[in-house]
């Protein structure tokens, strides 16, 4: 598997907000540990895809690099 880009830019800003927020939320508005350890990892999941614009899931479905 190549490891390229295959997430367009507005997609990328979009992970990488909605990961903030998702930490952000996590970390402000819930007391149980199981449920802000799960909303931190989602939210870095989506920053980390974000910010290095590649996604394995959507590599394995065949999206195709973006130029």
């Amino acid at each position: 598997m190549k490891f390229g880009r295959n997430l367009p830019q507005w997609e990328r800003a979009l992970r990488v907000t909605f990961g903030l927020v998702l930490v952000i939320a996590a970390l402000a508005r819930f007391e149980s540990p199981l449920l802000v350890g799960a909303l931190i990892a989602t939210g870095l999941t989506a920053i980390v895809t974000g910010l290095f614009a590649f996604c394995p899931v959507c590599a394995v479905a065949g999206r195709r690099p973006q130029p």
